[in-house]
């Protein structure tokens, strides 16, 4: 198989926190895995968790997928930095990040990258951010933008995917993170123009779908995308 969508290593990245970023990277380890790839989850930093689970956990339970890693897991729900301070901690360098994420691309079709936040989060002391972590990983890998589907997303969309571009990083779709059961006229009128889009929307996840048992999750995955994926 080739295409764009399917880069050794896929950073899954977002317009901003809770659009969905999590649910859609274990949609797509789901997909590609249907397909027969062997696939690896890493996340760089946890920063709060949910009932004590953390994104990884949810890929897990979703996907049965145990292949999931993190660089560190903090107790509060803020930025990186913040919450590695007010808990006391180093937080691992972008480096840090980067080697962990080549061994496991070393040894799986894929490997799926899933962020802190936005893609200009910092993750380390020194200001590194998912950006420039997947720009070392060079031409191997690509980014997917998870965006909402309401007001306000074509210009969050368009700045994410604007410095991804500025960085080299090819961008190899988009997915609304969770489309609504009862979708607005803004709602199809934006996922219209993602459709439109030079960077194609290759996916649209229906909101709930994370209260779905395991077997029905990874079973129906493949009908949320379009395309090469």
């Amino acid at each position: 198989m080739s295409g764009p969508g399917l880069s050794p290593v896929i950073f899954v990245t977002g317009t901003d926190t809770d659009v969905g970023k999590t649910i859609a990277t274990a949609a797509l380890a789901a997909l590609l895995r249907s397909r027969g790839r062997t696939v690896a989850v890493y996340k760089p930093t946890q920063a709060g968790t949910s009932d004590g689970l953390g994104d990884i956990d949810v890929v897990r339970r979703l996907t049965g997928l145990d292949d999931v890693h993190e660089g560190i897991r903090l107790p509060d729900p803020m930025a990186p930095v913040a919450a590695a301070a007010r808990a006391g901690v180093r937080l691992p360098s972008a480096a840090d990040h980067a080697s962990a994420i080549g061994r496991l691309a070393g040894a799986h079709d894929h490997t799926l990258v899933e962020g802190a936040g936005g893609l200009l989060v910092a993750l380390d002391a020194d200001g590194r951010t998912l950006a420039d972590i997947a720009v070392t990983a060079g031409s191997s890998a690509t980014a997917v933008v998870v965006c909402r589907s309401g007001l306000g997303t074509l210009n969050h969309t368009e700045l994410t995917l604007e410095a991804l571009g500025r960085r080299g990083v090819a961008a190899a779709g988009t997915i609304i993170g969770s489309w609504p059961r009862d979708p607005t006229d803004i709602d199809v009128s934006n996922r219209d123009h993602f459709r439109a889009h030079a960077v194609p929307l290759i996916g649209v996840i229906p909101q709930g779908v994370a209260a779905l048992a395991a077997p029905e999750f990874t079973a129906s995955a493949a009908s949320w995308f379009r395309g090469p994926w």
